[in-house]
Formats: C-alpha cells, structure tokens, sequence
C-alpha cells in the first residue's frame, strides 16, 4: 500500500486524478482484443486498434471471470499450464492487457463484444444512472429493464464478423442465452449452451474447426464467484484456478489446425479485510452521504451522483475524506483524464458520476443497508489498482 503524502501541515494530499494508471485503450486494452485478432478477416465496420497479433484463420477467445494476471502470477503451482504461456501474453511480449474502466464485468464484456471501450459503448459500471429515468440500473442483471438496442446501440464484432462471413459463435452457460447484456455486449452468429467447463472446452474446439474462418468465444465465472464468497486467498478460490488450468489445457490440446486460443479475463480482484478502516460504510457515515442522491458502481468504483447544486461539496468532502486513498474526480476530470477511453458520447455522460472515487489502497466504501449482497463479499474489483486491471492475453497456436 502506498504511503499518503502530507503538506506543510500534516494534512493528507489528495491523490490528483490524473496519476491514475489509465487503462492502455487502442493499445493493450480488452476492447483492442477482437478487431486485433480479426484484423486479417478485412470485416466491414471493425473497431480500429493499434494492437498487433499475428493472423489465425480460425480465432477461439476463452474468457475467465475474475482471472487477474497477478492472480496467476503468484500461483504458479495451482495454474502450472496458465503459467507456462505468460511469455506468450500480449503478442509474444509477455506483458498483460488493461481490463478497461471500471474493472467489472458489464462493462469488461461489453468492451470485448464491441471491440470499444465504456464511454462509447455505455456501460460504465456496475450499476449506473439511467438519466433517462433518474433510476439506478444495475447492468450485469439488467434491472429495471432497458431497452437493449437503446442502451447500447453499436454492433458487436461478432455481428459483423459473421456478416462478414465468418462461423460465429459462443459458448457458455445456457442461462445466458437470452440476457440483456449478452445481447449487447457478445451477440452474433450462433448461441450453444452447456453446462460443465469441459462440455464447452470441446464444442468450443469443435466449431472453430466447422469451418475455414471462424471465431468462437467461450466463458468461465467460477473463479470470479469463488473470489467474491471466499477470497482470492482462500482454498476454495485455489481449487477453481487448478480447475480452469485444466480447463484451459483442455481446450489447447483440442484445437485444430490454424488456430489461435486466446485466455483472458474480465477482471482481477482483491481481498478487502473486514474492519471499519478497510470497508467504509455510506450507509453509516453521515458525512460522505450528504448531497448524494444516489450512490453507484461498487465498493471500489464509486459514480455518485449529486442532489442538484451539491457536486461541488460532494467532490471537496469526498476529496477531504478519501482522497488520500482513492483517486476522487469530477465527471468531467474523470472524463479528461480518458479514465473511460480516449472520448465519451453524449448519450453516456449523464451515466457516469457527478463524483468518480476510485480505490488506489486496499480499501472499499460499501452500504450494508442498501447493497448487503454486495458489502458481504470477500473479494472486490472494480478499480484501477493493478490487481483489478491486468488481465493476461495468453496465446496458443496451432
């Protein structure tokens, strides 16, 4: 944990907004992931990226929940195969992608999908203001509903790759066949629904062998579950990561020819001890409540939108408060700084926070009262602290 910097007079220095470690967009970000590996296909309307990864006729991009590149580095013993392949990370440079801001899984999905990152795509947290209807909407469960195609109106990369021409599908649980946020952020070509982590490892390899150019994407969020109830450090957590090695090894083993397999993650995550210093409660704490009208995204990504004339005093109390420990910024600080990409569309400005506070120690502000799921769980996510934000790109080619 970094040590606050103090003034002249012994008092903490807000952290400036625009020392945060913005994630890499059009660089090294999950969003440059497809229009880089499909680059070769010559697919109308692509996103453009500065990322460069060899062609592959036939692409396979296996998405692990919760899986951090620090959390593979520091147990090489539970994920000896994931280890193996780190020097293949990021094109060969043995370097990890940015997740993107925040680092959660609405919005890390849809920045896969589109191949865009949040401020175009619109999903730019956890939960997040619909100003539309002053309600707060929770966009990994889609509630209160929201019409899809309005919320997120850009086509997928899997749309237009398969447009394009290219066999398309996804492999996942068949409870997310139907969602929202599937049909936003992955939609495109053909959804196939299996239960167990093996049954998908080999119909994935299946289909990206079906045809001459294919791209298939296929899921995993246990590790990400396990993190959230247990902890990152616990054994349970520990077993899901010695089974998705298998899994991932699994899926190599099966890949035909003139493929690549692709392993990434949504998100790394952290365990945040449970003691009045580390979890900061909103609902008990008089003085960060006041002139928010609502409170949005997570324990470690916080949008706060402001009673109408107050986001002026919420920053300065926010910044007084925290600021020594989270990063805390001004819609449009957050904004200049590209915390949400290099620009932001007007029809998502109103979702992000009149205040932005971000995490940078080991800290949350959680609601036991009105987020009590939420403030229960032992791992988090969500900020920019690297833990959260890089995510491995690991690489098998056949």
């Amino acid at each position: 944990m970094a040590q606050p910097v103090h003034d002249s007079a012994g008092r903490p220095v807000p952290l400036d907004p625009h020392t945060a470690p913005v994630p890499a967009y059009g660089q090294a970000s999950l969003s440059d992931v497809l229009p880089a590996a499909l680059a070769g296909f010559g697919i109308p309307g692509l996103p453009p990226t500065g990322l460069e990864l060899a062609p592959a006729d036939r692409v396979c991009v296996f998405l692990v929940d919760g899986l951090g590149w620090e959390l593979i580095t520091r147990h090489p013993d539970e994920a000896p195969f994931l280890t193996s392949l780190l020097g293949s990370s990021l094109g060969g440079t043995g370097r990890p992608l940015t997740a993107g801001f925040p680092a959660t899984t609405a919005t890390s999905l849809a920045s896969v999908g589109t191949g865009l990152p949040p401020g175009v795509h619109g999903l730019p947290g956890y939960t997040a203001l619909n100003p539309a209807t002053g309600e707060l909407m929770n966009q990994l469960r889609w509630t209160p509903w929201t019409a899809p195609a309005v919320w997120q109106p850009h086509p997928t990369v899997f749309a237009l790759a398969d447009a394009a021409g290219v066999a398309t599908c996804q492999v996942s649980s068949p409870t997310f066949a139907q969602t929202p946020l599937t049909k936003v952020a992955l939609s495109g070509g053909s959804f196939l629904g299996r239960l167990t982590g093996e049954e998908r490892m080999d119909l994935a390899a299946e289909r990206l062998g079906a045809a001459g150019r294919s791209l298939v994407y296929t899921y995993y969020s246990e590790v990400d579950g396990m993190g959230h109830r247990h902890g990152v450090d616990s054994d349970a957590w520990r077993g899901q990561l010695m089974l998705v090695d298998r899994l991932a090894q699994r899926l190599a083993d099966r890949l035909p020819p003139r493929s690549v397999l692709y392993v990434t993650a949504d998100h790394g995550m952290i365990d945040v001890p449970f003691d009045e210093e580390s979890r900061i409660d909103f609902d008990e704490d008089w003085e960060l409540r006041a002139g928010v009208a609502v409170l949005g995204g997570e324990g470690r990504a916080r949008h706060l939108y402001a009673v109408p004339g107050a986001a002026a005093d919420v920053l300065a109390v926010w910044r007084e408060v925290l600021g020594d420990r989270m990063w805390v910024a001004s819609r449009d600080e957050a904004v200049a700084a590209g915390w949400f990409g290099p620009a932001v569309e007007p029809r998502v400005l109103g979702r992000i926070g009149d205040v932005v506070a971000v995490a940078r120690d080991d800290i949350a502000v959680v609601a036991h009262r009105t987020e009590p799921g939420e403030s229960r769980m032992t791992g988090l996510h969500g900020s920019m602290a690297a833990v959260e934000q890089l995510v491995p790109l690991l690489e098998v080619r056949t």
